[in-house]
């Protein structure tokens, strides 16, 4: 059974960090492209952050750039997102996807709320 599982969420004050994981089981993690989702009500989903399989790439949507950091740990079956310097207009559920070729797997997701 294929399953990806958003943690680490919660409400934190603006300029706050924050760490998510995303624990994966029942697929290969290591050959799949892992991106950050993020979606805040009414608005469309947007990509966060992305790595490559093997670590070697990412890429980030401007308005995160320089505070956020996507990392992974493949022995661990495990994507993480660091956030720094938060703001509220961070605030959405974030969840994570899994990608190789057309195959795609999707976590449920972990809200984060930023506000004083």
């Amino acid at each position: 059974q294929v399953q990806l599982v958003e943690s680490g969420g919660g409400l934190v004050q603006p300029g706050g960090s924050l760490r998510l994981s995303c624990a994966a089981s029942g697929f290969t993690f290591s050959t799949y492209a892992m991106t950050w989702y993020r979606q805040a009500p009414g608005k469309e989903r947007e990509l966060v952050a992305r790595i490559t399989a093997t670590g070697g790439s990412t890429n980030y949507a401007d308005s995160v750039k320089g505070r956020f950091t996507i990392s992974r740990d493949n022995a661990k079956n495990t994507v993480y997102l660091q956030m720094a310097s938060l703001k509220p207009e961070d605030t959405a559920v974030y969840s994570c996807n899994a990608r190789r070729w057309d195959q795609e797997y999707w976590g449920q997701g972990t809200q984060v709320t930023v506000s004083s």
